[in-house]
């Protein structure tokens, strides 16, 4: 069984350079909506049985895109469990203004999530953010038979597939994090963790004229 997995379309938050977590929302830019047709086109001939999304804008119109492309329609869930971390009072803060107030919260936000603790400013811990994705992907596997799309967001789309394939806390960030609109695929014969990375922040399909 094959799992796939994409990070929403770029926003203006993005853009930015603004954090986006759990609670910030802001548009896809104009130049995602091309993008996340090339991405349908790209998964339009995999047969899903489902495609389970973040309730949040940005990626239920990246979901919804996808969705027009597909030869074979599926239902689309909703899940509060794919949302992005909270970053709770660093929601819509400006990346470097983050850095500099939080530096080693931010260090290792970026490359070590086991020494990650956002107390100062209200945010999610990686284990929540572990536990509730987690709990949507194993889940969702033991309910279909066929493949299954994931649309979510970057940080914890790429903790959770780091972390669904059997690597510790410190190494969660090591391969770097996924990019807007590359597909992940994880393979699991069995339904049981660690599961088997097949592809990871697959991009090439974007560089080909539409």
């Amino acid at each position: 069984m094959e799992l796939y997995f994409t990070r929403h379309g770029k926003t203006e938050w993005n853009e930015a350079g603004r954090l986006q977590g759990r609670s910030g929302d802001s548009p896809l830019l104009p130049s995602s909506y091309l993008e996340i047709e090339k991405l349908g086109d790209y998964l339009s001939k995999v047969p899903f049985e489902r495609i389970y999304c973040s309730p949040s804008l940005r990626a239920r119109k990246t979901a919804q895109g996808i969705y027009a492309k597909l030869e074979t329609p599926c239902e689309i869930v909703f899940k509060e469990g794919l949302r992005e971390f909270g970053l709770g009072e660093l929601e819509g803060v400006c990346i470097k203004d983050a850095n500099e107030k939080y530096p080693k919260q931010m260090e290792a936000f970026r490359h070590d999530l086991s020494n990650y603790d956002p107390y100062p400013y209200k945010g999610e811990t990686i284990t929540s953010v572990l536990d509730r994705v987690t709990q949507v992907v194993v889940t969702s596997t033991l309910e279909n038979k066929g493949p299954i799309l994931f649309v979510s967001h970057g940080a914890a789309l790429t903790a959770a597939i780091q972390h669904l394939i059997g690597k510790p806390l410190s190494e969660l960030r090591a391969m770097g994090g996924l990019k807007n609109n590359t597909v992940t695929i994880l393979e699991t014969e069995d339904k049981e963790l660690p599961f088997t990375l097949k592809v990871w922040n697959e991009d090439s399909f974007l560089n080909e004229e539409k």
